[in-house]
């Protein structure tokens, strides 16, 4: 499937390592002016924007983070300043492991106000201005987790379950002109999963599915890279599951 986004902008947040590093490249390769959003990771933005301009693309890097209203706000007024938005990645996220009963205040609200409230927050400004211009295209990352639920993950899997619903709503909401979709991704080789984030039993979980390994962060960039392209014009609300067969579930 030959996929072109000449002449197309996208933002992806979250884009120094892993899913978004691959989304932000494969968006790049097939066209895009890519926007790379990172928190407090210059070298690693600076490293992926020059690679993405020795092959070709265009890339500017811009720091900012999702969980800050005031921060999400002054990205987007740069962004609309220097032209079109077509396209929104939400893929910025943190993950958490602690028994519920430990999980306090501030760590709820930490996990859910990166992984649900900054979803919100970028929708909220993209689709003022891609109402204003009459088209655009938004992907949110969620998980399977998000759907399966799982002991110790409760912040987690309640915030990728908001980001489900979220995407849902607004895709019927801002239809046909808007179309918003998401990836539920499963286990992927991503810094993410790794001893720093989820315990060796939790890793060792991951790998318990049909495909029997860790999905590739390049797995789930093909996967935004189609939702976001013509081809995908008759996909609204939906969340395609990359996740080896973790969830079977329609």
């Amino acid at each position: 499937m030959n996929i072109s986004l000449v002449g197309q902008t996208a933002l992806v947040t979250g884009a120094t390592q892993g899913i978004g590093r691959a989304i932000a490249l494969a968006l790049a390769a097939a066209g895009a002016r890519v926007w790379i959003n990172h928190l407090h990771q210059p070298e690693a933005a600076g490293a992926l924007v020059a690679e993405i301009e020795a092959a070709g693309g265009s890339a500017v890097a811009l720091a900012a983070d999702v969980a800050v209203a005031e921060q999400v706000a002054a990205m987007f007024e740069q962004i609309v300043a220097a032209g079109s938005l077509d396209i929104l990645v939400n893929n910025a996220g943190i993950i958490l492991e602690k028994a519920f009963i430990d999980t306090d205040e501030e760590d709820w609200a930490r996990v859910l106000g990166v992984d649900l409230g900054g979803v919100y927050r970028c929708c909220r400004h993209a689709l003022r201005h891609m109402q204003e211009q009459g088209s655009g295209s938004i992907v949110n990352i969620a998980s399977e987790l998000g759907l399966l639920g799982r002991e110790r993950y409760a912040a987690y899997c309640t915030a990728k379950a908001g980001v489900i619903g979220l995407t849902k709503s607004l895709a019927r909401e801002f239809a046909p002109a808007i179309r918003i979709n998401g990836v539920a991704p499963g286990p992927v080789d991503t810094p993410m999963v790794s001893v720093d984030c989820m315990s060796a039993e939790m890793i060792a979980r991951e790998t318990a599915i049909p495909a029997g390994r860790l999905g590739r962060p390049e797995e789930i960039a093909a996967a935004v890279l189609f939702l976001v392209s013509p081809q995908a014009s008759f996909f609204h609300g939906q969340m395609l599951g990359a996740n080896g067969g973790a969830w079977m579930g329609s």
